[in-house]
């Protein structure tokens, strides 16, 4: 069915380096089968997954897909077939139309025959189409969420979504890049499932790329270990998996304890989320929480428990409806002060400098040196730029609660705070203004410890973001969390692209960090091995409700049973 012969492909960094990403790549897929391909992160799985695609050329070697054959040679014609009969969940793709996964499918479907989604008459589609979107969307375990807007469905669901819409086109082979990882155990199990459905089902042919042996042992008939670019070991999944971690790191066997110092006080929080189309998606209620200096506090439960959205409104990104959460912020001259994070103020501006998070749906700047974004970052939460942001901010006539109001815009994703920063019709560069960059030329000496820390190598400093490995932009936008040496980390699932050896070795890295640093950190995870490895305290959430609160070991096998999650068992 399909055949890969030969397949090599090389990237050119800007300062001229080249980097052999697929070295002599050849492989077979019978008809029907689930081939499962594992790696490190920057192995070269996802450039495999991109050519097999055509969204990358063949640049050596070819690929045959039926009838359809693709070498150095093919022209843009033949690509556009072998488009037409694959489809692909690319890695932390969250495209989807702001509306509901009815309409989204609904979209794609009729794309199928006239060409273009976005003109995408729904009166016609839903005629023609509508009991194969809901077909569809019962594969991928979304039917109860159809008439959700896609901008409040879970990381996970997303991911679903995106699946759903791929069959929509009908593709004769569907490629996967970690379509599972950022779910939680009961919503994996689902999609896994749905795979296995979809394979059945459908007939349809696939090559899986997962880092995570879990999901090969649950579903990959074969399995492919990829380093460096080349094929290492193949053949049935256990031997091939036994062989994969053969050189993680042990477990860092460092005790952290958290003290009796409570720093975050949460006191009955109250927030609801509605449908436009009626009726609840979320109310959370009688949130009570206190979180201790040194606690690796864990959030854990099902995809739309309310996890991400209690981060949020511990890091002041989301205001509670009713209810406080107070800081404990000590001041220079030792006293102290409970500082609420929802109100705006010049002491909160403060507990921002002290606190960072790091988000799920995290991006680097694609075009800026890791040093330049690392420069950016410390010019935000350096102690010293920060008493100028204060002068500068009097010398324009900004009052204190609007320079906090600003500064808050620093702890968002990029497009988010451009999105804030019109709504109140101030320019992009008011952030630059108040808060230059830190030097560039020493951004090396601040960095340098955390780098060795986390594994990294000096070099990548210069590197643009598009140029690094998934793995890699992981370890460095944590870099850029820690490189201001913060007190409180707030964490939404930010591993998830990591493989298991390379996520040993943060975890170590994280471990040994927190020992000597002790920050504190409330973190959203889903992965259960990691909550075990670093956390030293979990919470348990579903439905918007605080449900348990103890120690990591005991919760998260209690989570797994309570997720039916067999692909753990």
């Amino acid at each position: 069915m399909l055949k890969v012969d030969n397949l090599s492909k090389t990237f050119e960094l800007d300062n001229g380096e080249k980097v052999k990403a697929l070295d002599g790549i050849s492989f077979e897929v019978e008809e029907g089968e689930i081939l499962g391909i594992i790696g490190r992160s920057g192995s070269g799985k996802t450039t495999l997954l991109r050519t097999l695609r055509g969204v990358e050329p063949v640049e050596e070697g070819e690929i045959q897909l039926e009838r359809l054959h693709i070498t150095p040679d093919t022209t843009p014609h033949y690509y556009h077939e072998l488009k037409k009969i694959t489809a692909i969940h690319l890695q932390r793709n969250f495209g989807i139309w702001p509306e509901t996964p009815y309409n989204n499918v609904l979209r794609k479907l009729y794309a199928n025959t006239y060409g273009d989604e976005s003109m995408c008459d729904f009166k016609l589609a839903e005629q023609l189409y509508g009991d194969e979107a809901l077909k569809l969307l019962k594969l991928v375990g979304l039917y109860d969420k159809k008439d959700h807007l896609g901008t409040v469905l879970s990381g996970g669901e997303k991911q679903r979504l995106i699946m759903a819409r791929e069959l929509a086109k009908k593709p004769k082979l569907l490629l996967l890049d970690e379509p599972a990882t950022m779910a939680c155990p009961k919503t994996k199990q689902e999609t896994l499932d749905a795979i296995k459905n979809i394979n059945k089902e459908l007939g349809i042919t696939i090559v899986l790329v997962s880092h995570l042996p879990e999901i090969h042992e649950y579903l990959s008939d074969r399995l492919i270990h990829i380093e460096n670019g080349k094929i290492v070991d193949e053949g049935e999944v256990e031997p091939v998996i036994q062989n994969f971690l053969k050189d993680m790191e042990p477990v860092n066997d460092i005790n952290i304890e958290s003290t009796d110092e409570c720093i975050i006080n949460v006191k009955d929080l109250f927030k609801r989320f509605f449908l436009l189309t009626g009726g609840d998606v979320l109310n959370m209620e009688d949130i009570n929480l206190e979180v201790y200096k040194q606690d690796i506090l864990s959030l854990i439960g099902p995809s739309g428990a309310g996890k991400t959205i209690l981060l949020r409104m511990l890091g002041g990104l989301e205001v509670p409806d009713k209810g406080e959460i107070l800081y404990k912020l000590v001041k220079e001259d030792d006293s102290v002060e409970w500082v609420n994070i929802g109100n705006a103020s010049i002491s909160r501006l403060d507990i921002r400098r002290k606190s960072t998070f790091m988000h799920q749906e995290f991006a680097l700047t694609h075009y800026s040196t890791v040093r330049e974004q690392l420069a950016t970052k410390l010019g935000y939460k350096n102690r010293k730029l920060m008493d100028k942001a204060k002068s500068r901010a009097k010398e324009i006539n900004l009052s204190d609660e609007l320079l906090d109001a600003i500064y808050l815009l620093t702890d968002l994703p990029a497009n988010e705070a451009s999105d804030r920063l019109m709504k109140v019709g101030l320019p992009h560069g008011i952030l630059d203004e108040l808060f230059p960059k830190f030097p560039s030329s020493d951004v090396e000496s601040e960095v340098k410890e955390i780098f060795e820390d986390l594994n990294l190598s000096m070099d990548i400093l210069d590197r643009k973001s598009y140029e690094l490995s998934g793995g890699q932009k992981v370890r460095v936008m944590l870099a850029l969390q820690l490189i201001s040496k913060p007190e409180i980390l707030l964490l939404d699932e930010p591993f998830g692209d990591l493989d298991p050896i390379t996520l040993r070795t943060v975890t170590n890295s994280l471990k040994t960090l927190a020992k000597r640093l002790k920050f504190s950190v409330v973190m959203v995870s889903h992965n259960t091995d990691f909550v075990k490895e670093f956390a030293n305290r979990a919470v348990f959430m579903d439905d918007g409700k605080l449900l348990d609160d103890g120690k990591p070991d005991i919760l998260v096998d209690d989570f797994i049973k309570y997720c039916h999650a067999d692909y753990l068992m």
